[in-house]
């Protein structure tokens, strides 16, 4: 069979790249062309885009680089037609796939959804859109299925969270070895995720190294991007104790003893290592504005929302800033704080359900196309 899959984030890629390893399984003829990342490219097939070159975060960002998504859309759309894939399947990043399913369905291609787009947070009128361009829908997180299930009629496949299989399936990681591998201390390590796009780079990781000439007692790793060059983090680290490490956040965090985080899938990716953290936000301004307008959720990270209390401290915004990010840095520290936030993870590892996310989507899209 031939797959065509479109992801266009770093954790698209990597879902993406052990979905198609479970297709490979379920399919040893499976052929791919794709959009995603080096993780993919490592597994087989074609890589059509990097999603370096795809993401664009937040309103005005996609404004001001509405030109080049348009032509992107019109690319996928003739290089579709030319491979004349089997099924089509999108992998999160909703403003590019929606647009795409919508003109795949009027074409006659076969769409299969994994990882739906978070209209439960907003845009919840992309309903409409879903149930009429979207055959088979794979969700990941638990309260979803209720969602599109019960309050909108729309069946779905409640598969598990993929995050649980890409960590699960890890090597143990020794920290003396990777701190010497790496030109660590001993010391305890304080991992910091920024993000993967540049301007959330530039946004999150000054306000995170702020923080760094109150805790000499830990050294600070900042969890580099592969997207990314070292460029781009370089004019921010000025102090001996800040390091760099790029491509090995997964190793990062299996070995760190806190963690300030960007908002995004890493709040998750980092509870599921069980690493205490602190989430961070900081938008363009005007994005931000627009954003409190039309996104109605109590929370921003994953763990709160799936947990539906505050788990772990969102600093977002305003609030972001040098004394409140030591004030729940320290917090998050001290033992009897860290065992609560722990003992919530052992919860949220619970409701995600099991392992085999990506071998359960994989059969269930290879048995759809075999009818």
């Amino acid at each position: 069979m031939k797959y065509y899959i479109i992801a266009g984030e770093a954790s698209g890629d990597l879902h993406g790249s052990n979905l198609m390893k479970a297709l490979l399984k379920t399919d040893p003829n499976a052929e791919f062309r794709f959009w995603g990342g080096n993780c993919m490219e490592q597994v087989a097939g074609t890589l059509v885009k990097h999603y370096k070159d795809l993401a664009f975060m937040g309103f005005w960002e996609v404004l001001t680089n509405l030109r080049t998504i348009l032509q992107n859309i019109d690319f996928c759309k003739q290089d579709i037609l030319s491979y004349q894939p089997d099924v089509l399947i999108f992998i999160d990043y909703p403003g590019f796939n929606m647009r795409i399913a919508k003109w795949a369905k009027q074409q006659g291609f076969a769409t299969h959804y994994y990882i739906s787009p978070q209209i439960w947070a907003w845009k919840e009128n992309r309903i409409k859109a879903i149930k009429r361009d979207v055959d088979f829908m794979y969700v990941i997180l638990p309260f979803e299925e209720d969602f599109y299930q019960k309050k909108h009629h729309f069946p779905v496949h409640f598969v598990g969270h993929p995050l649980l299989d890409a960590i699960h399936h890890r090597k143990s990681v020794d920290f003396h070895i990777f701190a010497n591998e790496n030109k660590l201390d001993n010391r305890p390590i304080i991992a910091l995720l920024p993000g993967s796009r540049k301007q959330e780079i530039a946004k999150m990781l000054s306000v995170m190294l702020s923080v760094v000439e109150k805790f000499t007692a830990y050294q600070f790793v900042i969890a580099g991007a592969p997207s990314q060059d070292f460029e781009v983090y370089k004019p921010f680290i000025k102090n001996e104790n800040v390091h760099f490490i790029s491509g090995k956040t997964y190793d990062l965090l299996s070995v760190s003893y806190a963690a300030l985080v960007t908002s995004g899938t890493a709040t998750l990716e980092t509870a599921l290592f069980k690493v205490p953290e602190v989430v961070c936000y900081k938008g363009n301004w005007i994005s931000y504005q627009i954003a409190k307008l039309v996104i109605k959720l109590k929370y921003i990270s994953l763990v709160n929302l799936i947990m539906d209390k505050p788990v772990v401290t969102e600093l977002i915004q305003n609030e972001l800033t040098t004394s409140n990010l030591e004030h729940e840095l320290k917090k998050i520290l001290q033992p009897e704080h860290r065992q609560k936030i722990l003992d919530n993870y052992a919860l949220l590892e619970e409701k995600l359900g099991n392992f085999g996310a990506s071998e359960k989507t994989a059969n269930l899209i290879f048995n759809s196309i075999k009818k």
